[in-house]
């Protein structure tokens, strides 16, 4: 571990030409700083182009999040760790750097506090922010074989029983080796960016965001001795839904997106081949980070 200071990504030197504005849905206060954001890039000769939330306030129409990230050569994203998980999924597998400025609460990915905003972006235009590579998930379902859906997570994919005080039953496969049928209310696949998330109020460990590995933490399980387990990255996990009565096990994906499931089916992650990148200043120190946003030490 090299310390507490990360020197896990690569310099952020691009001439940035434009840049994508995404805001949080509904968050009309956001107006003010949209418009002096893009002032602010339009004197340096920058191109804004704005979602279909910021559009409501810019000069320039907003277009839809996935048509964006092929025009900009990054993307700022204002709101909460939420808003950030909704654009890295709409950029896809695009390599199209985030700056995430977080206007919610805990803000673990949009790391940039609101009044940092434009001397960060100074920075980013200076070339003294870092490109960091975080692992995701590509997630697939299959019934008989048939394909039901693919997902892209940066946090994590749940199975789960909705269902009022109802376990399920959980085949898990690594690699094609069993590792154990999970009696519990359900289980979560985490990125190690996901294990500040869900996993963690499961019981889950922290992880450092920029290593490889992938975490299982079941949530209530029945029998004590099945804790989270930590696994290597290039693991292939497979989660085979053994027992869906009451027909209310479902997944979910970064907490946004999914799909019901059925007993039977079975869900595959594994390790995109295509990271999210997001924009972080120079000689971070991680530690700090976690003490500050978990209030480690406080009484």
């Amino acid at each position: 571990m090299a310390g507490a200071r990360e020197r896990s990504g690569r310099s952020f030197a691009v001439d940035v030409r434009a840049i994508g504005v995404c805001v949080k849905p509904g968050e009309r206060e956001l107006a003010d700083i949209v418009r002096e954001l893009e002032k602010w890039l339009l004197d340096r000769a920058i191109e804004v182009l704005p979602d279909p939330d910021a559009g409501r306030w810019t000069r320039a129409t907003g277009m839809l999040r996935g048509d964006l990230a092929q025009k900009v050569d990054l993307m700022v994203v204002l709101g909460g760790d939420g808003t950030l998980l909704a654009v890295a999924r709409a950029i896809g597998s695009r390599n199209v750097p985030i700056l995430g400025v977080n206007l919610g609460t805990l803000g673990f990915l949009a790391e940039t506090a609101r009044e940092n905003l434009f001397p960060s972006l100074e920075g980013v235009l200076a070339g003294r922010f870092e490109v960091e590579e975080r692992m995701r998930f590509d997630v697939a379902v299959t019934r008989d074989g048939e394909d039901l859906g693919r997902y892209i997570a940066l946090n994590d994919a749940v199975v789960s029983n909705t269902a009022l005080s109802r376990m399920v039953h959980l085949e898990t496969r690594a690699d094609g080796s069993e590792v154990t049928t999970y009696h519990a209310d359900g289980l979560i696949v985490a990125t190690p960016t996901g294990s500040t998330a869900y996993s963690l109020s499961a019981g889950g460990p922290l992880l450092l965001p920029t290593v490889e590995t992938i975490l299982l933490t079941p949530i209530s399980p029945h029998t004590l001795t099945q804790r989270p387990l930590v696994l290597p990255g290039h693991c292939v996990i497979e989660i085979r839904v053994k027992d869906a009565r009451g027909g209310e096990v479902h997944l979910t994906v970064d907490g946004q997106v999914g799909r019901e499931l059925a007993e039977g089916d079975l869900v595959t992650v594994r390790r995109s081949p295509h990271p999210a990148h997001l924009l972080t200043p120079p000689n971070r120190n991680r530690f700090q980070v976690m003490r500050a946003k978990l209030r480690w030490g406080e009484r």
